[in-house]
């Protein structure tokens, strides 16, 4: 109710009334978020949350500004002030072990063609970088060469007192969306549609510094590449625009497994449900994941889905997880799995176990599950017949967070302070765990009536 009195809401009426989402009563017995602080700093859109120790976040935004919080409290700890326009990405940057002096530093990136590096324990704004061409949209520190990357129009490396160490040409007007670290001295880029290995060359006694080498160009993407990151020591995952789901090796860049779907709405849907999904175009574009060991979970469109890596398919899915496109997801601790979305929703899962009787199999793409796609009918065979005996999951929603009245852009979870989500209504909401938040009110008046002597009075 709340999300409609303040000016919000997930859809037009008349969709709303036929979206099958799920929902979930006022008695939100497993979600332990009933309190919450809402945090007034920004003047526009807060895309980016940043976490910075145990107990500290910076927040940085359209407006920007970047401003560090404390997470226990909600106190506004400092506002730092130096781009000119929207900020586009954010990075922590370690210390180094041997340095004496161990601020917490982070680097920003503008609009206004700058990066920024900022000591975040005293707000001093340590040093900035005026000369890029383009827009900076991407950052990665690589902590084993003490180096760090910015990606815009071209890829640049730098050093860490930010003397441009070297860059590549102009490598695409789009420039470089998302980078990530591999190992033997590489990094991948997300151009486009494509994925660019980069390899980086150490100066050497023969050489008069660093170098970046393009090795190869991966083209198994048909459209934008919207995600990349490292699952694990073995692998890394991209997704794109129309719902390609691709699990690389990290060593040899060779594809190891993929879903891949296209937009081909089934003949089969009724005239209410082809209007809505024309409306929704980006349906299946996968926005983010996240992973555990064995599991990767993915926002695709409205949905969430469950990717086993074993098993190399999806084991559970909710196809319509909010009204909007998700556009961020998180594990937590015991199974649970938490997402937000442009309808301002914010909504805990657990993933549950139960055994399967006969029924129909989970299907194996992303697209089979709303009807969409070609099915080997032969090869659907034997594999029915082995989820038939075998265990089953299922997303049930266990918490709704019904908060903010705008597109919520990301979250943190802090496991002694509770949650942090950022959203397009200019606002930051703390969520707290009530019964935590209760018990330590109850310690702290305690505390305070043994201190003045009144606890005994009352005994």
């Amino acid at each position: 109710m709340l999300r409609w009195l303040i000016g919000g809401g997930r859809e037009p009426q008349g969709l709303a009334e036929k979206s099958p989402l799920q929902t979930i009563g006022e008695e939100q017995t497993q979600n332990p978020y009933t309190e919450l602080l809402v945090l007034k700093a920004h003047h526009d859109i807060v895309r980016f949350l940043v976490q910075l120790d145990d107990y500290r976040f910076a927040s940085a935004g359209d407006d920007g500004i970047v401003v560090v919080w404390n997470a226990q409290t909600g106190e506004k700890l400092l506002e730092l002030n130096g781009h000119t326009q929207k900020i586009t990405a954010i990075i922590t940057l370690p210390s180094l072990e041997a340095c004496e002096e161990k601020n917490q530093l982070i680097l920003t990136a503008s609009a206004d063609r700058t990066v920024i590096v900022w000591d975040c324990d005293t707000g001093r704004q340590v040093q900035k970088v005026s000369c890029f061409q383009s827009t900076v949209k991407c950052l990665a520190v690589l902590r084993r060469l003490d180096v760090w990357l910015s990606g815009g129009n071209d890829l640049c490396m730098w050093n860490r007192k930010l003397d441009l160490l070297c860059k590549t040409s102009h490598l695409s007007d789009t420039g470089i969306s998302a980078l990530i670290e591999i190992p033997k001295n590489c990094v991948v880029a997300a151009v486009g549609k494509e994925l660019i290995i980069f390899r980086l060359v150490a100066p050497t006694e023969g050489s008069l510094g660093w170098d970046i080498l393009e090795v190869k160009r991966l083209l198994d993407h048909q459209d934008n590449i919207l995600s990349l990151v490292n699952v694990n020591d073995l692998s890394f995952v991209t997704g794109s625009h129309v719902g390609e789901l691709i699990i690389w090796d990290i060593l040899d860049w060779t594809v190891q497994a993929c879903e891949r779907n296209f937009w081909d709405p089934s003949p089969q849907l009724d005239t209410q449900q082809e209007i809505k999904l024309c409306q929704k175009p980006n349906d299946v574009s996968i926005h983010h994941f996240t992973w555990d060991e064995e599991n990767i979970f993915v926002a695709v469109g409205r949905g969430l889905y469950v990717y086993n890596l074993q098993m190399k398919r999806v084991i559970a899915c909710q196809k319509t997880a909010h009204d909007s496109s998700v556009l961020h997801v998180a594990k937590l601790p015991n199974r649970q799995l938490i997402s937000c979305s442009e309808d301002g929703s914010v909504r805990i899962w657990e993933l549950r176990e139960k055994q399967q009787l006969a029924a129909e199999p989970v299907p194996t793409g992303f697209f089979n599950m709303w009807g969409f796609g070609r099915v080997n009918k032969q090869a659907s065979h034997p594999v029915k017949k082995q989820q038939e005996n075998a265990t089953s999951f299922s997303l049930e929603l266990i918490g709704d967070l019904i908060g903010h009245s705008s597109s919520v852009e990301m979250f943190l979870y802090f496991e002694d302070h509770g949650l942090v989500t950022c959203s397009a209504d200019h606002l930051i909401i703390l969520w707290k765990n009530g019964e935590r938040e209760s018990g330590l009110r109850s310690l702290k008046l305690f505390q305070k009536l043994e201190e003045n002597g009144d606890l005994y009075l009352a005994v």
